[in-house]
């Protein structure tokens, strides 16, 4: 075994924990929390298994195919290093682990950020240095360091047949107003140029508090969607820095983020899950299904925000969905006229209610309606992408790769939706420019710095 060399620095003597984040950006969210708990007690942060004391693996449980991928992370973790804490949102069963894996350290569900500590602490015992504990007032991130995800609240109140989140993290909890500004201020003053507000129901936040208000400098704001999409405009429009909103259902208070965005506080950007658009795989769903009243009210919005770019995703091949069913969410499809959307292939989940379902379609019609479903938005997406030919965008810098910048516009989301190729020099990553575009394609559009 080999011994390491004493030293009076805390840096060399302070143990290493490895972290392997799965999952969506909640998930994310979760692990930046557990990484920023482990700096200000002194662990060092390692990049691989090999060498570290310990390695949380943060694990994801809402389709089979991610159960499969969290297990294969675990086996690997174990298999290099042996000495495996397991969390998120397997961890709310954990017998699906300890079957499997039975010499795992510990297994703890999702948000329990303090039984991953302690079983860090039995693991690799911190090693204090009042001189030494400083992480960054942002906390430690794993996104680049000019974007940042806001989590808001955890958990959810819908039931939706085909989820199992209420079970895995519970109802709805919203995070005082005042403690989501007070860290959207940490992330603004740290850099950061974009803050993406997560959670299960965004729309739904504060309703679990009754919108309960709270003191913040020298006024009173509620604990409710309205004030937090103001409150972050008005901040991050004094840094030069911009708000996306993302998983926002269709309630109807929903209409009153549409100044803010035209006021240039939030991006003109929306993220819906619509899932699907007949009324009876909808009920099925556990879903609203009066999608009259939704074209309704997107026509609606594109004339209160001319520039709303709206993201959604879908649902195909749900049990009991007809060739009728799909033909209408194609047709549904070309009416909306949806910006950027995303697409599934349905997936059984255990624990899902969805499973009681009659009518499971096969696997080769779920493939075939995927790419049909597909090909129709493929279609939509390149011509609302050509329209935005010789107009000039704002963009921000993600990256350089091979010679060109990669950006995003206000349209487009990190990770899920496209990307602006732009032409230009000196650029930095986080810089917000003015991109002249010159050609599009299905999904991304090219441009160069004016200005």
């Amino acid at each position: 075994m080999a011994v390491k060399k004493k030293s009076n620095t805390k840096e060399e003597t302070a143990p290493t924990i490895g972290l392997v984040s799965l999952g969506c950006p909640k998930a994310l969210v979760d692990s930046e929390r557990i990484l920023t708990q482990l700096r200000s007690e002194g662990y060092q942060l390692s990049p691989s298994y090999e060498g570290a004391d310990a390695v949380i693996v943060n694990t994801c449980g809402f389709l089979d195919s991610a159960k499969k991928e969290s297990l294969a992370a675990i086996g690997e973790a174990m298999a290099a290093n042996g000495r495996v804490i397991v969390t998120g949102c397997m961890g709310a069963e954990p017998e699906q682990i300890t079957k499997e894996y039975p010499k795992v350290l510990a297994v703890t569900g999702p948000q329990q950020y303090e039984e991953v500590m302690t079983a860090v602490h039995a693991a690799a015992p911190p090693v204090h240095d009042a001189y030494v504990d400083l992480v960054p007032p942002q906390g430690i991130k794993l996104t680049p360091r000019h974007y940042a995800y806001l989590k808001i609240s955890e958990g959810c109140n819908n039931r939706c047949s085909f989820c199992i989140i209420p079970s895995l993290r519970g109802d709805l909890v919203s995070r005082p107003i005042i403690q989501v500004l007070a860290e959207a201020e940490r992330l603004l003053k740290a850099g950061v140029k974009e803050i993406l507000v997560i959670s299960q129901d965004t729309s739904a936040y504060g309703i679990d508090s009754k919108y309960q208000a709270y003191p913040w400098k020298n006024r009173t704001i509620r604990t409710k969607f309205i004030d937090l999409c103001r409150e972050l405009g008005e901040l991050a429009t004094a840094n030069g820095a911009w708000v996306r909103l993302h998983y926002v259902y269709p309630y109807p208070h929903v209409d009153e983020v549409f100044s803010l965005m035209n006021e240039g506080k939030v991006l003109p950007y929306i993220d819906i899950p619509f899932q699907h658009a007949s009324p009876a795989v909808l009920k099925n769903m556990r879903r609203p299904a009066h999608q009259e009243k939704t074209l309704e009210r997107i026509h609606n919005w594109r004339k209160m925000c001319p520039d709303l770019t709206i993201r959604s995703t879908f649902i195909v091949g749900f049990p009991g969905e007809t060739d009728e069913d799909f033909e209408f969410l194609l047709q549904w499809m070309q009416e909306a006229q949806l910006d950027r959307v995303g697409c599934f292939k349905y997936e059984p989940v255990k624990g899902a209610k969805a499973n009681e379902l009659a009518g499971a379609v096969p696997e080769e019609v779920k493939e075939e309606r995927w790419h049909r479903f597909m090909q129709v938005q493929q279609g939509i997406s390149a011509a609302k992408l050509k329209t935005k030919v010789g107009k000039t965008l704002p963009v921000i810098i993600d990256e350089m790769k091979d010679g060109v910048y990669i950006g995003r516009s206000s349209a487009d989301a990190p990770e899920i939706d496209g990307v602006v190729h732009v032409t230009g020099k000196n650029l930095k990553q986080g810089d917000i420019v003015q991109v002249k575009i010159t050609q599009s394609d299905e999904y991304d559009l090219f441009g160069k710095v004016v200005g």
